[in-house]
């Protein structure tokens, strides 16, 4: 027929040239994307060029925070401790606090050993080594050149050693060399430290049945729970402390859940030193935890590179000093991160600033003795030194 022929196929011509143009691989490249461009509708190219880029900065932004939303999701909470009361008052006898506990009373009181590994915590482990002092036998320290993510440091334990005069007769200072591994997790040169400091408590001279405090410096027992550790027969050979959560400083009140201090009664070739659950059994509100509690701003900066979960610095602006400095009084989070909790309830509930507290009750009692030292510990000061 002089009208030519009919094809059934499908017939598209909008890029129909390309094919037939002898062109250089570059112009053809584009000649191309344009031809696929003029496929696409309007609504197509929004969602391409607008919505998929704002996805992705959204994820690379907050991409830790959904994880730790959702966390419900994919990780079940851990087992419940067995939480048992913890009794005290100052006017009721030690007979009585034991047996109240459910415990009997011994004729002497235990030795006690009091074990950490010190990074650039000065201020707290004065605190804590004060509260303690009537009660704890021997004071055992491990201090490396190395942080736990590989970066030198100095040992300032030893050149701020002649401010802690008063345990020098009670107190075993070891030092080790680091092994800086880099890009090696960082537990795993925290569990080395701790390796040698488990080596260190044997030259100590601790002995089976010894009381061993196992907790970082920030987590503080309080003394009168330590005396009746010392004291009461039948204790449980691990106890967990549930200790009262703090941040930045006493001002900034948490919660109730941190458990990872713990005291044990020593047993040759079984005790080893560690900071995650080795028991099932926490006393309550037996200390607290002051979470990144230090006068300056550049202690702050040293101790998020330099700690294990340095890895939730991921912007470099986290470490601007104005900024840590606006969140330690916002009483908000270093990391911008969400609560790290197992049910959406708790998260949603935590979620934002910690609220201002007022309350000095019930602290260690060097810390109110000496407050204008520390008065950067103490509600209502939250302004810190640069450093």
């Amino acid at each position: 027929m002089s009208e030519g022929y009919y094809n059934s196929k499908k017939s598209d011509d909008i890029c129909g040239d390309v094919c037939n143009q002898q062109e250089t691989r570059a112009a053809l490249g584009m000649s191309r994307l344009r031809c696929i461009l003029r496929g696409l509708d309007f609504k197509t190219c929004i969602f391409l060029f607008v919505v998929v880029p704002m996805g992705i900065f959204f994820v690379y932004f907050h991409g830790l925070k959904i994880s730790y939303f959702l966390r419900p999701l994919w990780e079940s909470p851990p087992k419940s401790f067995h939480e048992i009361p913890h009794y005290y008052h100052e006017n009721v006898s030690m007979e009585t606090l034991c047996r109240l506990h459910g415990w009997g009373i011994r004729d002497s009181p235990r030795r006690v050993f009091d074990a950490v590994l010190f990074n650039n915590e000065v201020d707290i482990l004065t605190i804590r080594w004060k509260e303690l002092y009537p009660y704890v036998t021997h004071y055992v320290i491990l201090e490396s050149n190395s942080t736990f993510t590989g970066i030198p440091k100095p040992l300032i334990f030893a050149n701020n050693r002649d401010k802690f005069g008063f345990v020098e007769s009670r107190l075993t200072y070891g030092v080790i060399g680091g092994r800086f591994m880099k890009g090696e997790n960082p537990f795993v040169e925290e569990a080395y430290q701790r390796v040698a400091l488990d080596r260190l408590l044997r030259t100590a001279g601790i002995e089976d049945d010894d009381l061993l405090i196992m907790s970082d410096v920030d987590e503080i027992p309080s003394a009168h729970t330590i005396n009746l550790l010392r004291w009461c027969n039948d204790i449980p050979s691990i106890l967990h402390l549930q200790m009262r959560n703090y941040l930045y400083s006493f001002e900034f009140f948490l919660d109730n859940q941190s458990w990872r201090a713990s005291v044990h009664r020593y047993q040759t070739g079984k005790t080893c030193y560690a900071h995650y659950r080795q028991g099932d059994v926490l006393l309550s509100d037996a200390g607290w935890h002051c979470s990144f509690c230090f006068r300056r701003i550049s202690e702050f900066v040293f101790k998020m590179k330099a700690y294990s979960h340095n890895d939730r610095v991921r912007f470099a602006h986290y470490l601007n000093r104005d900024r840590i400095q606006d969140v330690i009084c916002k009483g908000a989070d270093l990391f911008d991160m969400l609560p790290e909790e197992y049910t959406f309830k708790e998260i949603i509930g935590k979620m934002g600033p910690i609220p201002h507290s007022y309350s000095a009750v019930h602290l260690p009692s060097y810390l109110l003795n000496t407050a204008e030292k520390y008065k950067f510990l103490l509600p209502g000061n939250c302004r810190r030194e640069s450093g």
